[in-house]
């Protein structure tokens, strides 16, 4: 992993020098996932995930991954409750996702919404989910990174922003 990085950031200081300051005037480029080859290594391998047994799964020890069902207190994140009918709120979930930046979702099932985005310059892929339970008026949530071991706390950001997005449309 040492390496990657090493790797990565001396990509970063080729196309960016330091004390340049054309870095600052260009425009950025999109991703340096653009390079060939370097955006799977940077994307990771797509993990198995899913609600087997009713729920979603748990987070590894890595502090790169938070959920809200049968969690540890260090992975811990508040479900997302709504007061309307469960259509109304899967609804409004994939309306909320889809002005997510560099979200796309991947996988729909009436009581299951997966999603991945990426990172803006190097294109680092997390994987999200949400289970939206027929028994209890909650959307269940979970994001993980692929790759790493921290995230900076991007995952729970994430979901907390889209947890607001949805307050603020009624759910």
């Amino acid at each position: 992993m040492a390496s990657i990085l090493t790797c990565l950031l001396a990509i970063a200081l080729w196309v960016f020098p330091a004390g340049s300051t054309s870095a600052i005037a260009a425009p950025a480029p999109q991703s340096l996932g653009a390079i060939p080859g370097l955006s799977e290594v940077l994307a990771g391998k797509m993990p198995e995930l899913g609600i087997p047994d009713g729920e979603l799964l748990p987070c590894p020890s890595t502090p790169n991954c938070v959920v809200s069902q049968g969690v540890d207190p260090d992975h811990t994140i508040a479900p997302i409750a709504y007061t309307g009918s469960r259509d109304q709120a899967r609804e409004l979930l994939i309306k909320v996702l889809g002005v997510v930046p560099r979200t796309e979702v991947v996988a729909q099932q009436q009581n299951y919404i997966r999603v991945k985005s990426s990172s803006p310059i190097l294109g680092f892929v997390d994987d999200t989910e949400f289970y939206l339970p027929a028994d209890e008026p909650v959307i269940h949530i979970r994001a993980a990174a692929r790759l790493g071991t921290s995230d900076l706390g991007v995952n729970r950001r994430r979901l907390e922003q889209i947890r607001f997005a949805l307050q603020d449309l009624g759910v």
